[in-house]
């Protein structure tokens, strides 16, 4: 974590506040601020990551008892990113609510931030995502949850994307399972580093006691507590590899196995399992054991840490090696979730630039999609990688009268006016959009008859030196010879296009743009999962185009005539096909 503060962070909590302000009162949101005292800091006299995530966690339990009324015990935690520390004297504001209930468990949001009494400045410290699950009652009967409802767009979104990141949570292991098993993760041998510090010289094992102070008012062990005894010993087995005192930056997501009690022994076991350039990731185990009987596994967690210099920037760290067996497998795994840590930043916040959306995973044509948001404007970028020279895929996509053959959402594309040998005018026929209510977008049914129309200058540009990438570029333009006709919606393409980029093996990244209207903004914030499935589908018919187009003689290109074979569309739910149509349009 970084102590530094900018003026453009600073602008954003303001806004955020402004925006809090006009927010109708939800009754499960609860709030608490805390002064750190020097009871509660580390070392260096800041705020212990242990004692802040007590906080956290006794927070957002109020919070989900307050809407479940019935006793609620934490399941699990999402990706934790501490963006800031936080010094003694400062004050902690931490707020959490209810984001949206399922059966009987509920998703929390909780939000930290900082507050300097002297300066009267503010900034966010982190945001997380906690599972509340509802005790059985004394009858053993389960407590079935009443459903949120949301009454602003924000909290409509948190309900909405709070389905999501459900998902995510469920298919998180086997994510991982996945990865190693398919070969996408690269194997590394750090046997050979002759510098590298053995894996097994920064185990450390601790035992607590849980005492009457260390339970909840359930008289289970309190669930912030073990995770700050979780954080201690990791941040023993991280200064031990770096031999410096470390940060905490993050803590992957976790699950809790199973409660504790007062009077049990917890065994917390940590180590080291992988040292990447300027980061550690380090395994920690936690059981629980009574005089008697067999240990419990009750969490485990995946820290990572980073080391500061004097100028708050990340120190090189030195190579770990693993032991053998159970070693390297958490060493693989350490990697595999270095890879998908960054595919789930979009869960924490809809305004990062350039962050991965949730995509079928599939190592072997993985389509990647990211947004950068500005302003009322947001952009998109869909990559795929495909198995086409990249030149040949050039002349195959910059057709566009072949378009409608892989894409369902082009129902007709006839050239107007060739301008030249690179520039050429189009007109192109797709469904129709308009909004159900807030936050809502379908296509227009067929016997409707509603069309919608574009007319798109479509430019393509071959590279102009090695390692430049192809591009084909389109953008709508007006023509008086073509003015909105009757029966049409006349839309306009603001900005978007294809890259093809030559890779390895002759194969070609393809990646296509778009920018998408304030229009279409609200449907894409409460449906990051059809998003996802519609342009997933899209670029699998495009690639499935290409791939059977690709042997055709080189003569039909210099010409420029293609005569493409069609392929069958995997079909899209309705939703997603009209996502899709409203990423390419925009009502006049």
């Amino acid at each position: 974590m970084s102590s530094r503060v900018s003026g453009d962070l600073e602008k954003e909590e303001e806004e955020e506040e402004e925006e809090e302000e006009e927010e109708s009162f939800n009754p499960t949101e609860v709030k608490m601020s805390q002064i750190v005292m020097p009871c509660h800091s580390n070392h260096r006299q800041e705020l212990s990551v242990g004692q802040l995530l007590k906080w956290m966690d006794s927070t957002a339990c109020l919070s989900a008892e307050r809407h479940a009324v019935s006793p609620c015990v934490t399941a699990s935690m999402d990706d934790i990113h501490f963006e800031h520390t936080i010094s003694v004297g400062q004050v902690v504001n931490i707020k959490a609510k209810v984001n949206r209930a399922f059966n009987t468990s509920m998703e929390v949001g909780i939000q930290v931030s900082c507050e300097d009494l002297f300066s009267d400045r503010h900034w966010r410290v982190c945001l997380a995502y906690a599972t509340f699950v509802t005790q059985r009652t004394n009858t053993g009967k389960k407590v079935i949850l009443k459903p949120i409802v949301p009454h602003t767009q924000k909290e409509q979104v948190e309900y909405s994307v709070a389905a999501e990141r459900r998902r995510v949570r469920m298919v998180h292991d086997d994510i991982i399972k996945e990865l190693l098993s398919n070969g996408s993760i690269q194997q590394a041998d750090n046997s050979t580093v002759g510098n590298a510090v053995p894996a097994e010289r920064t185990r450390v094992e601790s035992v607590e006691l849980v005492l009457p102070p260390h339970a909840n008012h359930q008289v289970n062990t309190f669930g912030g507590q073990i995770m700050a005894w979780m954080v201690n010993v990791a941040m023993i087995a991280a200064s031990r590899l770096c031999q410096a005192h470390p940060t905490l930056r993050s803590i992957d997501m976790f699950t809790f196995r199973g409660p504790s009690q007062i009077g049990d022994r917890l065994l917390l076991r940590a180590i080291v399992n992988n040292a990447f350039k300027n980061s550690i990731e380090v395994g920690v185990r936690a059981e629980a054991y009574q005089e008697e009987g067999h240990n419990r596994h009750i969490n485990s967690a995946f820290m990572t840490f980073e080391v500061l210099d004097n100028h708050g920037m990340p120190c090189t760290l030195p190579r770990i090696r693993p032991e053998p067996l159970e070693g390297e497998r958490r060493f693989q795994e350490a990697i595999a979730r270095k890879k998908i840590r960054l595919d789930r930043k979009y869960i924490i916040s809809r305004k990062q630039s350039e962050v991965p959306l949730s995509v079928p995973w599939d190592p072997t044509n993985q389509v990647r999609l990211y947004t950068l948001e500005q302003k009322s404007m947001l952009s998109f970028r869909v990559e795929s990688e495909v198995d086409v020279p990249a030149h040949r895929a050039f002349c195959l996509l910059a057709e566009l009268g072949n378009r409608p053959s892989w894409d369902t959402h082009y129902q007709k594309c006839e050239l107007i006016h060739r301008v030249d040998d690179d520039d050429f005018l189009y007109r192109v026929v797709t469904p129709s959009v308009h909004h159900r209510g807030v936050g809502s977008t379908t296509s227009a049914s067929p016997d409707e008859g509603i069309l919608q129309d574009f007319i798109l200058l479509a430019s393509k540009r071959k590279p102009c030196g090695s390692g430049d990438p192809y591009v084909i570029a389109l953008r709508s333009v007006s023509l008086p010879t073509h003015p909105p006709t009757e029966g049409y919606n006349r839309g306009e393409v603001l900005c978007a296009g294809f890259t093809i980029l030559e890779t390895k093996n002759n194969m070609s990244l393809i990646s296509y743009y778009n920018q998408a209207s304030p229009e279409v903004l609200p449907y894409i914030s409460t449906d990051i999962a059809g998003l996802s499935s519609s342009f997933y589908h899209i670029f699998c018919s495009c690639s499935q185009y290409l791939t059977r187009n690709k042997e055709q003689s080189g003569s039909e290109e210099q010409t420029g005539q293609y005569q493409a074979t069609n392929t069958d569309s995997p079909t899209c739910d309705s939703e997603a096909d009209s996502l899709s149509v409203g990423l390419y349009s925009t009502h006049l």
